[in-house]
């Protein structure tokens, strides 16, 4: 069986040669009977990380480098790396050596045993705690209507040659890996993990891309953010019917409900508040439609070595 590895590369140099060995170490001692492949797609990368590739390329024709003409995010990276992969199977991994490459035997075990999808899944991550607190939240929000991702969220993940014809198969501009591939509904089964610390070069998955993530994940795979509109709509009609009917009752007891301007002034800036919220979630979902309609592509291939 030949298994493809698709490593997304932005800014990773001096940690892709190593990750390359450690693959080739796998199944030149456990997986010897296996063949296998590796795509580098480099994201843009302004250091050396797509040289540090083509050198390996050079030594080794399994090695396969697309490069962008810039840097569109390592979802686009993935995609790429996905649509030229060719083998039997396709392991998306990681290029800082923060998912255990130890792992992969058993993954490759549990797909010859049945399974379509092989997920391993974080329990634990060697990160700040900033970070492992806005890692549950996240995912705490997102498994509100998506409950079968596991609570510390994945990508190192094995995929059966059908599951990634059907991933490729969604064409849309925003996607969320997780949520995406958990869609397809095919046989799943999870190996836990505890993420490595990165010990080369300095992430590259600031907040502000792991905020993106997040918002792909609740307005793009979860019906999440229009039932929470829908349920403060409700609510607030409600508290506004129960609080008119208070004031008529009032009236008809010759009673003021209230003095001064203040209740007003507090009622218009809740419920004017609320409404900018809600717009603001629409004009996402507008957005989005806007960016389908245009059809423009997830990257730009500049050059291909396969």
């Amino acid at each position: 069986m030949k298994i493809s590895f698709v490593v997304a590369v932005y800014h990773n140099e001096g940690a892709l040669v190593k990750t390359y060995e450690k693959i080739r170490s796998v199944f030149s001692t456990q997986l010897v009977d296996d063949e296998y492949e590796i795509v580098f797609v480099d994201d843009g990368s302004k250091d050396g990380s797509l040289q540090e590739v083509l050198s390996l390329r050079k030594h080794d024709t399994r090695v396969k480098v697309i490069t962008f003409t810039r840097n569109f995010g390592q979802m686009a990276a993935m995609l790429a790396g996905f649509k030229e992969a060719t083998g039997d199977a396709v392991i998306n991994i990681s290029a800082d050596l923060q998912d255990p490459v130890e792992l992969i035997p058993q993954m490759v075990e549990k797909w010859h045993e049945g399974s379509e999808i092989v997920i391993c899944y974080r329990t634990d991550r060697s990160d700040s705690l900033l970070a492992k607190l806005f890692s549950r939240l996240a995912y705490g929000v997102l498994r509100i209507s998506l409950p079968q991702i596991p609570p510390g969220g994945f990508d190192f993940v094995l995929m059966d040659r059908k599951v990634m014809d059907a991933f490729n198969a969604i064409d849309v501009r925003h996607r969320f890996f997780q949520g995406d591939l958990l869609w397809t509904g095919y046989r799943t089964s999870f190996i836990p993990y505890i993420r490595l610390k990165r010990t080369i070069g300095k992430s590259q998955y600031n907040f502000g891309k792991k905020l993106k993530n997040f918002l792909d994940g609740v307005l793009d795979a979860s019906y999440l953010p229009i039932r929470f509109i829908s349920l403060v709509g409700v609510i607030t009609s409600a508290l506004g019917v129960l609080y008119s009917l208070s004031i008529v009752f009032s009236w008809w007891r010759g009673e003021t409900p209230f003095s001064g301007w203040a209740p007003i002034m507090i009622a218009i800036l809740l419920v004017g508040g609320l409404i900018m919220v809600m717009l603001g979630v629409i004009g996402e979902y507008v957005w989005r439609i806007n960016e389908e309609v245009r059809k423009r592509p997830n990257y730009v291939v500049r050059d291909k070595f396969l």
